[in-house]
């Protein structure tokens, strides 16, 4: 007992970094090597917004960590390829592309001249520019509806190939002199990681516009609003803005739903999410601008954020503890968070549910005697003030006699 007294001392003296720590949670870890658990909503009710607070110790030991934004990320080498030999076979534009120069790749980005257009494009595949047989590798449709204000697509999609050409035949109102030029990238993508944030959406209608307002925690970030549109719903393409609880322009943008034909082409395109970036609001409206058309079915709406991650090294399996909610607390500085970097194999530890810190004592107070003690300050200055009044009358007295 006196061994556990003493140990306890000393992680909750007054100068660590967790004796003012409110909350603590488990971790167990169940592997050596690098390990990570999210940050998840009961976190985000009780730390800081910036994640400063967070501390995560083994028994008295500190553990250093490095908080990442899954984001996401795209390694890529871009190339620009040769185009061989644009000429006119059959009525059609044909032209080769010198894909030599990369070892694997899965698609071509062409860089076409004409406007207002949906074309038919063939790719096939292979080693040896002047032989007879070619490998197919798919079709692809090509448009630009700039007049009408629907995007455009230039991208060939293949599947992985390693051939060192490419012939593309395109069946449409493209040229051989609107083929300019190519380009292709080899890429490895890992995609991003969103988590809901925990708010129920209220939904009314004001005039034409849809509004979903949505109660945030102070301290959660939030980065996207994401819908779901009723896939009964027509061709549609809406402006949103987003606003707080003063009508103060938090972001905008718009999502749109585009399957159409055009030219005997299929043109398929959805977006139904809007990114932007606020924390410290506790009210977000999202306002969808119908115009004149009717409002979109809608199943839901939901506010998102890209997960946080706390990844740290465990030597061996076992339990540590997170410590969290000291809103004085500075941020800490690791050289493990310098020179972090995430490993694909890092293993997701198990974040047990949350309970207060046992250790907890507040923090005495640091503000100047003065604002501790005001009504002692106010005293002194009504007596100082009623002692010069005291002698500047007998000043006067005195000078009168």
């Amino acid at each position: 007992m006196i061994h556990v007294a003493l140990l306890l001392t000393f992680l909750f003296w007054d100068g660590s970094p967790i004796g003012h720590s409110r909350y603590q949670r488990p971790i167990q870890v169940s592997a050596a090597g690098q390990n990570y658990v999210p940050v998840d909503e009961t976190i985000w009710a009780h730390a800081r917004g910036d994640l400063g607070d967070v501390r995560l110790f083994s028994a008295d030991t500190e553990i250093p960590y490095s908080i990442a934004v899954e984001r996401g990320s795209l390694e890529e080498e871009r190339k620009q390829l040769p185009v061989l030999q644009q000429s006119t076979v059959a009525g059609k534009t044909q032209f080769l592309i010198d894909m030599s120069g990369l070892v694997e790749y899965d698609h071509v980005e062409l860089k076409l001249a004409t406007r207002n257009f949906v074309a038919h494009a063939r790719v096939e595949g292979q080693d040896d520019p002047h032989s007879p047989l070619w490998a197919s590798l798919g079709d692809t449709i090509l448009y630009d509806l700039s007049r009408e204000n629907l995007g455009s697509n230039s991208m060939l999609r293949l599947p992985r190939a390693t051939y060192k050409f490419l012939r593309v035949t395109i069946d449409g109102p493209v040229a051989p002199r609107d083929v300019e030029s190519a380009v292709s990238e080899t890429a490895q993508q890992q995609s991003a990681v969103w988590r809901d944030v925990s708010s129920s959406p209220q939904q009314q209608r004001y005039g034409k516009d849809t509004i979903f307002t949505f109660a945030v925690a102070k301290t959660v970030p939030v980065e996207r609003v994401t819908f779901a549109v009723d896939p009964s719903s027509p061709n549609f393409r809406r402006d949103v803005e987003i606003k707080n609880k003063k009508d103060e322009w938090l972001g905008s943008g718009e999502i749109s739903r585009i399957h159409m034909m055009r030219a005997g082409r299929k043109i398929d395109s959805e977006s139904q999410s809007v990114s932007f970036f606020r924390i410290g609001q506790t009210t977000i409206k999202v306002i969808i601008h119908n115009g004149d058309d009717r409002p979109l079915r809608l199943s839901s709406a939901r506010l998102q954020q890209l997960e946080r991650r706390v990844y740290f090294d465990a030597s061996a399996p076992g339990q540590l503890t997170l410590y969290y909610g000291d809103e004085k607390l500075s941020s800490p500085v690791y050289d493990y968070a310098k020179l972090f970097q995430q490993d694909k194999a890092a293993v997701l530890a198990d974040l047990r549910p949350e309970a207060a810190n046992a250790g907890y004592t507040e923090r005495s107070d640091e503000r100047p005697w003065s604002e501790r003690h005001p009504i002692v300050l106010w005293i002194a200055i009504i007596a100082a003030v009623l002692g010069l009044t005291a002698i500047a009358l007998r000043s006067v007295r005195t000078a009168t006699a």
